[in-house]
């Protein structure tokens, strides 16, 4: 399975090393930016990612780090219209058979299978993906009709029923098409699902001017603005039909024909008494409701249409990408505009959490990742894959522009510059069990640590948690647990005696386990020590995965 390696000190492997893996490989010289990170600081693997490679070896790679921290995830697959002729080779290893998929192999509109080459080609991707969401999180998938109803039911199967939050409806265009020969198509599908629809909270929208414009106080009350509602409903178990006396002198024997009160009598005179109802200018009108502005909720609750106004259209999404790259513009069809993933971010994500977008494009994501940082001293994170070739050229490309400056913007922070660093990474060549037991090729420890702690766990830790935290091998806590890893990356010291668990540190672990009433799990080539002895000490014993020890 593959994995992710930086060319300095910080790695991220897959969460298998029984079959070959690819290393990312972040270049120093790519990194963007002021600040940007150094791969051999120790800080690359914490920082902002653009990954170049195939997303399912990528997201498979990304598990052991991230598994379970993912806030929100964003992806913007093929839409499969039959014009894309993206190709379908998954699963395909025979250099023969990928370059005969490469030149007979597109999905196209021909292709009476495209449909389920696409739906062959999402499943493993979302379940990956949601197994990188956090409990809390949310997917956002744009799509179009081509296959929004089959990706409905792709993501019933995967996320289930329950946890479908909504199908948001995006305005794309600006202008209707005139030559269309049916409709004229404006818009798109956002499909959201939460990873557990009970933990998901969705965030509320900043109230804007023209909200707040809704409100007066046209009796200066104390209370401040306010505005009317009606009192009658349709609801049949509303409080009834009865007459109201107005303060001028009106009667109003009951509520609108085929309506209801919402009060009860004695609660709508509490609420007179309270001045919280409007009786009109005369005091003769029907009655209604004051909703205080200062007692709604301080956003607004989302709604399912997003104009191009509120969010940005593709044109405009294009101007800005021209504004990046002025003398190079990139011929991208289906740019999403920056307001569009700050809308979705305002949403999902809290100022301090990590956003992934697996099919990367022109790199949106990240741009929008750091303008809302910018905007609002936020530190949230991004991690984008792309498999194209114009993943350096295009994708971090754009993103090192808006992180130093782009001159020609109409933005005053983007012609400032947005900060911010990245590593860029690539996706190397497999390595095998063969190089690993020779020791041509032998992850290193934190690298290790990661791939056991959430092989063993599920658990996904950082850098910080998976460094020595004594000289007994300590790597990481998690509850009443502590893990240990007898390890280095060589050979030489792989087949040693001191690469053996043995009794004297065996009890040194059991002396830390009765003090802390905890229990230990440690990770070892070997042990001089029998299982029921350690039993009986509290710590349970796993060989790590190769056959590295053969003392000789």
């Amino acid at each position: 399975m593959p994995t992710l390696e930086f060319k300095g000190k910080q790695h991220i492997y897959a969460h298998h090393l029984t079959v070959p893996y690819r290393p990312l490989a972040p270049d120093a010289d790519r990194s963007a930016g002021p600040g940007a990170a150094d791969p051999g600081s120790g800080a690359a693997a914490d920082d902002n990612l653009i990954i170049h490679g195939d997303n399912l070896h990528a997201l498979k790679a990304l598990l052991p780090r991230y598994a379970g921290r993912v806030k929100c995830v964003y992806i913007d697959p093929p839409y499969n219209t039959g014009n894309e002729g993206w190709i379908y080779n998954d699963k395909v290893n025979s250099p023969l058979m990928k370059a005969w998929l490469k030149e007979n192999g597109p999905v196209d509109g021909e292709d009476l299978e495209r449909h389920d080459k696409w739906l062959c080609m999402m499943w493993p991707r979302l379940h990956l993906l949601k197994e990188l969401l956090a409990d809390d999180g949310a997917i956002f998938v744009s799509i179009d009709d081509n296959e929004q109803h089959h990706l409905r039911m792709l993501m019933d199967e995967i996320f289930g029923e329950d946890n479908f939050v909504a199908t948001i409806v995006w305005e794309k265009v600006y202008a209707p098409k005139s030559n269309a020969k049916y409709f004229s198509e404006n818009h798109d599908f956002i499909v959201v699902y939460a990873k557990s629809k009970g933990s998901f909270d969705l965030r509320l929208l900043p109230r804007t001017e023209e909200a707040d414009a809704r409100y007066s106080n046209p009796d200066d009350d104390p209370r401040g603005p306010w505005k009317s509602s009606d009192l009658s409903a349709r609801n049949p178990y509303s409080r009834g039909t009865y007459a109201i006396e107005c303060p001028g002198g009106r009667v109003i024997k009951a509520p609108p024909a085929g309506n209801f009160w919402r009060y009860s009598e004695e609660k709508f005179w509490e609420l007179d008494g309270d001045n919280r109802i409007w009786w009109g200018r005369d005091r003769n009108q029907v009655p209604a409701i004051k909703r205080f502005l200062s007692e709604v909720k301080q956003g607004l609750v989302a709604e399912t249409i997003w104009t191009y106004k509120e969010v940005g259209h593709t044109q405009e999404a294009k101007k800005t990408l021209l504004q990046v790259f002025p003398d190079d513009f990139p011929d991208f069809t289906t740019v999403k505009p920056v307001e569009l993933l700050t809308r979705i971010m305002g949403l999902a994500m809290e100022e301090d959490s990590i956003i992934l977008d697996s099919f990367a494009g022109s790199g949106t994501t990240a741009h929008a990742v750091l303008a809302l940082n910018k905007a609002d001293g936020g530190d949230r994170k991004f991690i984008l894959v792309e498999c194209e070739d114009y993943a350096d050229s295009i994708t971090a490309e754009r993103v090192r522009r808006v992180i130093k400056g782009v001159p020609k913007a109409k933005d005053a922070a983007l012609r400032e510059g947005l900060g911010g660093s990245f590593a860029y990474c690539t996706l190397g060549e497999p390595l095998d069990a063969e190089a690993m037991l020779t020791g041509a090729n032998l992850p290193d420890r934190s690298t290790l640590a990661a791939w056991l702690l959430h092989t063993a766990t599920g658990v996904s830790a950082g850098p910080a948690d998976l460094e020595p935290q004594n000289d007994d091998g300590l790597f990481h806590s998690e509850g009443s647990t502590d893990y240990y890893l007898l390890y280095r990356p060589d050979l030489e010291w792989l087949h040693g005696h001191d690469a053996m668990f043995n009794e004297e540190r065996a009890k040194r672990i059991a002396a830390v386990n009765r003090e802390g009433g905890r229990e230990a799990v440690v990770f070892a080539p070997g042990k001089y020590i029998a299982q029921r002895d350690l039993t009986a000490l509290g710590i349970t014993f796993c060989q790590l995965p190769y056959d590295m020890h053969r003392p000789g």
